[in-house]
């Protein structure tokens, strides 16, 4: 006579509870060896055990049910390829998570930002540059491609020479708004012919308050809080663009914490 397991006793061989296991045979996930048709009793096989087994580890990595239902039903190559694509997602959720606890770890030892805050007068530039009215959330790969585009367009134009470094302006309504006008410019001297999205521009003169972030742009936000309480703090601040000077980034080396950016806050001095 076959062994059989009362659900009770599956539960405690599986660590698998009651609730949990008929949840699963209503969803079509573990199913019973048979239920008794007079009283429902779910009945269970020691056979479904290592599948039991199966299931509570793919739940634990927290693999939706659908996709542990077609685990079960594939052959070994799917069902490789399906547990291999769950991991590498579980991948990047943690370093997604590292990145968070990192950043709250930075908002906990926050240093003194105003120490390392300087001002600066920019003289208007000219400039080969990219620009365009977009989302804010549409902002980032936008700027990726832009930045590419001119850094190619000007290295490809032997009359041009730059004269500083790559920089972004963002318009005052992209974070007030959701929406606003952003520009990607390189300074240079020579004639800027237009090419693809590149034109010639004038980046404008300003008076700013700048500090220079070291590392990833993952935290940025820290520093743009910092500087722009103090730009409010002690100047009158402009509801001009924000500037970003990269003095090293990822085009100069692929380590991040090499790179280096000066972040610009548009400010009124009295005394310029």
């Amino acid at each position: 006579m076959a062994t059989t397991l009362s659900i009770g006793d599956f539960s405690r061989m599986t660590q698998l509870s009651v609730k949990t296991l008929r949840h699963y045979h209503e969803v079509g996930l573990l199913e019973p060896a048979q239920v008794d048709p007079f009283t429902g009793y779910r009945i269970y096989s020691p056979e479904q055990v290592p599948t039991a087994a199966v299931v509570r580890r793919l739940r634990d990595l927290g693999m939706p049910i659908a996709d542990v239902r077609a685990v079960l039903n594939s052959a070994p190559p799917e069902r490789n390829a399906m547990i291999g694509a769950h991991l590498r997602r579980l991948e990047d959720q943690l370093a997604e998570t590292r990145s968070a606890v990192e950043s709250l770890r930075a908002i906990l030892d926050r240093p003194a930002e105003a120490t390392r805050i300087e001002h600066r007068s920019v003289a208007a530039t000219p400039a080969a540059a990219i620009t365009v009215t977009t989302d804010l959330e549409e902002l980032l790969p936008w700027w990726q491609g832009a930045v590419a585009e001119v850094r190619a367009t000007v290295a490809a134009d032997r009359t041009l020479t730059p004269t500083g470094v790559p920089g972004t302006l963002f318009g005052f309504d992209i974070f007030a708004q959701g929406r606003g006008t952003a520009t990607v410019f390189i300074p240079v001297g020579g004639a800027v012919r237009p090419v693809g999205r590149v034109r010639p521009a004038t980046i404008p003169a300003a008076e700013l308050a700048v500090v220079r972030h070291h590392g990833a742009h993952d935290d940025v936000d820290l520093a743009y809080s910092a500087l722009g309480e103090y730009a409010t703090r002690h100047e009158i601040s402009v509801e001009a663009p924000l500037r970003e000077y990269y003095e090293c980034f990822s085009w100069d080396t692929e380590d991040p914490g090499q790179w280096s950016t000066d972040l610009c806050w548009p400010v009124f001095r009295a005394d310029a």
